[in-house]
């Protein structure tokens, strides 16, 4: 292969709501952590393992002004982008490093407005009387 590749795709929960940060000239830049998960059995013991790892994640202006809008902490979230790497000096002059994913696409899976309303629509079809009719059957009990 001749070339080189860069590419990361994530599903996981956002660990906060986006933070904006406004430059001169109208562009933005959205940042948020995304946790992913991990689950597996130690076989040594049995026991189940659950790991977390967080990831740090820019959209850039009109994509960070989408997730700004529709996304909150805990949201599910499809990223795809790629690592940069980056380093700064601190007011106290410590050297700091980060490692973050330049989103370039993604897709909402969940999110706590959508659970909300269909929360909202569940309660309300829950107030509506039932029907009389005979149910459907179940699809685990079609002759086929």
């Amino acid at each position: 292969m001749n070339g080189t590749l860069n590419k990361v795709m994530l599903i996981g929960h956002l660990g906060e709501d986006v933070k904006m940060h406004y430059f001169d000239g109208g562009n933005c830049i959205g940042r948020f952590s995304l946790a992913t998960n991990e689950v597996y059995i130690n076989k040594s013991n049995g026991e189940k393992i659950n790991t977390t790892e967080w990831h740090n994640l820019v959209v850039r202006n009109k994509a960070a002004e989408v997730c700004e809008k529709y996304l909150t902490k805990g949201d599910k979230i499809y990223v795809e982008g790629r690592l940069r790497s980056r380093q700064w000096q601190t007011e106290d002059g410590t050297q700091k490093n980060t490692v973050e994913i330049i989103v370039t696409e993604f897709t909402f899976l969940s999110t706590k407005k959508n659970l909300d309303a269909q929360k909202s629509a569940a309660l309300q079809s829950e107030e509506i009387p039932q029907s009389t009719e005979t149910p459907a059957r179940p699809i685990n009990d079609l002759p086929f």
